[in-house]
């Protein structure tokens, strides 16, 4: 389109004053025809002579002005040319195209491209392509390697309207074309600067020996010393590698300091501590195991340490013979694949139990929930705390929101006519108008804020309590007030019937009560057979003491004949990938519920020979949930881990969103094959 100059503002107004004079002779004029008519008419003469003077005068300077301003505005750019040709940085102006029209010494020299060199700036950055410069406005960031150097790319689009429309002095009505100016920042120093600094940024780690006593307790007396002066050497050993700091701070626990640099080369490594101090024998029976956890990108060295801190929680949390990398919020795991040493000692449940009697003694009332789609050892905890609550005179209730077939024969024992209250069983509605700033929060079976019957009560209270046996993710419940987490037990059934033993003197539960615990142990450790050990049996003689009867609640446990049908079905159709992963999908048509068949079904696919891990989906509800387990040869918790989940060794479980059923089995056989190559896990 051609291009129509204007004059506009001081300049504008300059060349037609003498213009706009003739309005005000006009008016004048006008007046002078009521006292003569003969001055009047030589006047008008006059002006009309002046205007076409004027005018004249408009038309002829115009031109001559315009080209001054042409030549002046050459120069002016010539000069600015100039300038920016010695620009000290680098410098291109580029078509709406992306071809280069104009480059200075700097970009020349830098790229190696002459003044004449007017092809694409795809050819030096390729990167930066036509539809990049297309696609995005304003000014843009591109960061590039070229010859081994760090470039930034600072892209502005420059519209001609927008430069003409910044004149005083014209204006330009022409296309909606731009240019974009390029400028070309060589950074490679100033990353080397930036990556050195984070390099030598201190690490704080804590590394825990998570058996030493029951290691010590395996050997002779005078071998002991021996084990642990091996267990120093090869931490040290293994530290002195990075240049770390390593420093012994109790019989079994070290405080590390290394750079920031290193860190990469031992998460590369997978932390192959683990394993080796495991290869530590002089007679003991127990393999030495560690907990390691790391901080990082803490803005001070108490806040390193306090990342560490947290970090080692987590791994203990989650049974210990692991890594956790905390930087910031993202969370890394390493190891994790021996089993969770069962402790001896029951120290540590009398003083839950302690700490949970003076809590609940100091609150009004106590509202208890477990995980959604609540299962029977999720009930059965609920009950224990109940009872907890009870003999202290506190008002108790447990929050089931959708009971399912499972757990209704359970609940039909605690109604009105056996003594129990009539709202012992709440909905989150009401737990949320019952809940108050003195109220206690009791979670069990999980510790997952987003897995709970109600994750809104938990902002109710600053008093909350968890009780689970599942490993610890990413997802926890931010500062309880109490928190007993034990990875080895067999269900939060055990570890409630622990507690009630140390509660209170005399404490004693019903045989309805008692059935109910027990019932929650044995749906966990699937008939005693998956994670049991001495103090799974403890806790059952304990139970059955109080009055348990195992052939009641077998009846009460019974599955209806659909349940009894989809399992058999999800067998029946079973799909072995690569031989010795079982894959199956449970039907979940006309049943209550169906993701704890699914589970029955997991745990029935192990009973083929070959099988060594089982997998069954469900879907309900919009999900897919995934029930997998194991004997002892492969640790799915690692597995369900890849895929959002978590769990036991043996026993574990994910759900997942927006996918198919066809679409999930891809994502178990993908993560299998990866863990298999990865060396996590064996055919």
């Amino acid at each position: 389109m051609k291009s129509k100059i204007r004059f506009r503002g001081k300049l504008k107004s300059y060349l037609c004053w003498p213009l706009y004079l003739t309005i005000p002779m006009v008016l004048a004029d006008v007046g002078l025809y009521f006292y003569d008519t003969m001055v009047g008419a030589i006047v008008s003469g006059f002006i009309v002579v002046y205007f076409i003077l004027e005018m004249g005068l408009y038309n002829y300077t115009k031109p001559h002005l315009t080209n001054e301003i042409i030549n002046f505005a050459t120069q002016y750019a010539t000069v600015q040319k100039r300038l920016l040709n010695e620009f000290e940085i680098p410098y291109a102006l580029l078509d709406s195209a992306g071809k280069i029209l104009w480059v200075n010494e700097q970009f020349s020299e830098l790229t190696g491209v002459g003044r004449n060199y007017h092809k694409s700036i795809t050819t030096i950055f390729s990167t930066i392509t036509r539809e990049f410069l297309q696609k995005n406005e304003g000014t843009q960031n591109v960061q590039v390697e070229k010859q081994e150097r760090l470039f930034r790319i600072s892209l502005n689009r420059i519209y001609f309207d927008t430069i003409v429309e910044q004149s005083d002095t014209i204006d330009v009505e022409g296309s909606e074309d731009f240019l974009t100016a390029l400028y070309l920042f060589d950074e490679t120093e100033l990353y080397r600067y930036k990556q050195e600094n984070q390099d030598q940024k201190q690490v704080s780690a804590l590394v825990y020996i998570d058996n030493y006593e029951e290691a010590l307790d395996s050997i002779e007396d005078v071998k002991r010393s021996l084990l642990i002066a091996l267990v120093d050497r090869k931490v040290n050993q293994y530290f002195a590698k990075i240049d770390a700091l390593v420093r012994k701070v109790e019989k079994d626990k070290y405080f590390v300091v290394f750079k920031y640099k290193y860190l990469k080369t031992l998460m590369e490594d997978k932390f192959s501590i683990l394993e080796d101090v495991k290869t530590v024998k002089v007679g003991n029976e127990m393999a030495i195991t560690l907990s390691i956890g790391v901080g990082i990108k803490g803005s001070s060295y108490n806040e390193g340490y306090e990342q560490a801190r947290a970090a080692i929680d987590l791994a203990l949390g989650r049974g210990g013979d692991q890594v956790v990398v905390k930087e910031g919020e993202e969370i890394a795991y390493f190891g994790g694949k021996a089993k969770q040493v069962e402790r001896n000692t029951r120290v540590k449940a009398r003083v839950k139990a302690h700490a949970l009697h003076g809590i609940m003694e100091s609150r009004e009332n106590v509202i208890i929930m477990g995980h959604s789609l609540t299962d029977v050892d999720s009930l059965g905890a609920g009950i224990g705390i109940f009872c907890a609550a009870r003999v202290l005179g506190k008002k108790a209730q447990i929050v089931i929101n959708d009971p399912t077939s499972s757990i209704r024969p359970l609940m039909e024992c605690f109604t009105p006519e056996n003594g129990y209250p009539e709202d012992m069983f709440i909905n989150s509605e009401m737990a949320l108008e019952a809940a108050g700033r003195n109220t206690l929060v009791m979670v069990v079976d999980t510790n997952r804020p987003s897995y709970t019957e109600c994750p809104e009560l938990l902002k109710r209270t600053e008093t909350v309590v968890v009780f689970d046996h599942h490993r610890q993710g990413s997802e926890v419940i931010e500062n309880p007030f109490l928190s007993y987490i034990e990875p080895y037990a067999s269900s939060a059934c055990e570890m409630v019937a622990e507690v009630l033993q140390y509660f209170q003197d005399g404490f004693k539960i019903s045989s309805t009560e008692a059935d109910c615990i027990y019932a929650g142990i044995l749906i966990d450790t699937n008939n005693f057979m998956t994670k049991t050990g001495v103090r799974t049996f403890e806790a059952a003689a304990y139970l059955k003491r109080c009055g348990a009867d195992v052939t009641r609640v077998r009846k009460m446990l019974r599955n209806d004949m659909a349940c009894y049908k989809a399992r058999a079905e999800a067998v029946r159709h079973a799909e072995v990938y690569r031989g010795s992963f079982a894959i199956a999908v449970c039907p979940s048509e006309d049943l209550e519920s169906p993701t704890i068949v699914g589970a029955q079904a997991a745990n029935e696919l192990l009973n083929i020979i070959g099988i060594k891990a089982s997998f069954v989906l469900t879907e309900y509800a919009g999900k897919i949930y995934i029930s997998s387990r194991s004997i002892d040869e492969i640790n799915v918790q690692l597995i369900m881990e890849r895929l959002g989940g978590g769990g036991h060794a043996n026993v574990a479980g994910a759900q997942l969103t927006d996918c198919s059923i066809l679409q999930a089995k891809h994502m178990i056989t993908w993560t299998l094959d990866e863990m298999l190559k990865e060396g996590d896990i064996q055919e």
